[in-house]
């Protein structure tokens, strides 16, 4: 079955990303999925972890509502094309993996579009249903300052060195085996 979402929704999405091409197709029809099997854009306390950082994750915030300033859009840098959607009020998702061969050998942009739309979502993901939470709530912790640069960075991003509290990127220009 072809993508369900109007051609006004999928358009508004083209614009927020800034531009139209097959990795924002992938966001568009998995968020679909996540409308389909858990209607993720009426819920109250939506989830998503990603494992990429492809365009799709803009399709992904702006038709779902997760984002990563609310704490609710969570990106593990696994490099894979798979999305895990949850509600954390009835405790149900799924996660959703991207066949990769999917119109692979297609070199025009535009036909593998098309093709990723006009597909069944059943023919583009694997899925398997979760009944954990992917993730913690988000929490709002304490910030310190980096004894070094002074800049308030969270306290569980702080490293001690040398009895100094540093934020990441100070430690990194101080520790010998990073």
């Amino acid at each position: 079955m072809s993508c369900s979402l109007s051609q006004d929704l999928i358009i508004k999405t083209i614009d927020f990303h800034g531009h139209n091409c097959p990795g924002l197709t992938i966001g568009i029809r998995a968020s679909e999925l996540a409308m389909e099997k858990i209607d993720i854009h009426n819920i109250e306390d939506p989830v998503c972890v990603t494992e990429t950082d492809m365009c799709g994750v803009d399709a992904i915030q702006f038709l779902t509502g997760c984002s990563f300033g609310k704490g609710n859009l969570i990106h593990k840098d696994y490099g894979k094309s798979a999305f895990t959607f949850y509600n954390r009020k009835t405790q149900k998702g799924f996660r959703a993996v991207f066949k990769n061969d999917f119109a692979r050998d297609e070199k025009d942009k535009n036909i593998r579009i098309k093709r990723l739309l006009e597909a069944d979502l059943n023919d583009l993901f694997i899925t398997q249903d979760i009944q954990a939470p992917p993730v913690r709530p988000a929490r709002i912790l304490k910030s310190i300052p980096c004894n070094t640069c002074g800049e308030m960075t969270m306290e569980s991003r702080i490293r001690l060195f040398d009895s100094k509290s540093l934020c990441i990127p100070c430690f990194q220009n101080v520790e010998q085996k990073i």
